[in-house]
């Protein structure tokens, strides 16, 4: 079941959803408007190998916005810092960001009970197009859990993405064991 405005207020106000900064007029009927970041980030390397620390270069988007190309791959960040207790956290991009030709995740769209952070973005473009620091980028969407929680994200030993970070986060596959 995903919630709807009502219910994204009422788990606001109880503190089981949290959004920073919080507008209301970015609260949609059964999503909440999250916005791009003013960093972005690109892998130093043009090869990249599951079982390595692959290393990005990060770079601020100038107020005149930045282009980005089809030929690159770009991390982005959400402005946004969210905590989802008791809900399950989907990103998905807006309308109008996917009629721009932007796709802001390759796989991560659904976060976990207990994700606490910025949710870094997986860009890439169809065609070259502008991009701005605090445009509107995606949407999350909440669903509702059945079943008693074991383990929240922001709990489990092995979770890889738990630093609190404004900035985009590259892929920590290499802690993995394979």
């Amino acid at each position: 079941m995903i919630l709807t405005d009502q219910k994204i207020l009422q788990c606001l106000s109880e503190g089981s959803i949290k959004v920073e900064p919080f507008r209301r007029e970015c609260l949609g009927s059964n999503s909440y408007d999250v916005h791009l970041g003013k960093t972005l980030a690109v892998y130093k390397d043009s090869i990249l190998d599951a079982k390595k620390h692959n290393q990005i270069e990060t770079f601020e988007i100038p107020p005149e916005g930045y282009v980005l190309t089809p030929e690159n791959f770009y991390l982005g960040v959400t402005l946004e810092y969210t905590e989802t207790h008791r809900h399950v956290p989907f990103l998905e991009g807006k309308s109008s960001v996917g009629r721009l030709g932007i796709d802001i995740h390759a796989t991560a769209g659904k976060g976990d009970v207990g994700f606490c952070n910025h949710w870094t973005l997986e860009i890439s473009v169809k065609k070259p197009v502008r991009v701005y620091a605090g445009m509107p980028i995606g949407q999350i969407i909440y669903f509702e859990i059945d079943g008693q929680l074991l383990t929240p994200y922001n709990s489990k030993t092995s979770a890889k993405y738990n630093e609190v970070k404004a900035i985009p986060v590259e892929s920590m596959m290499w802690k993995n064991q394979f």
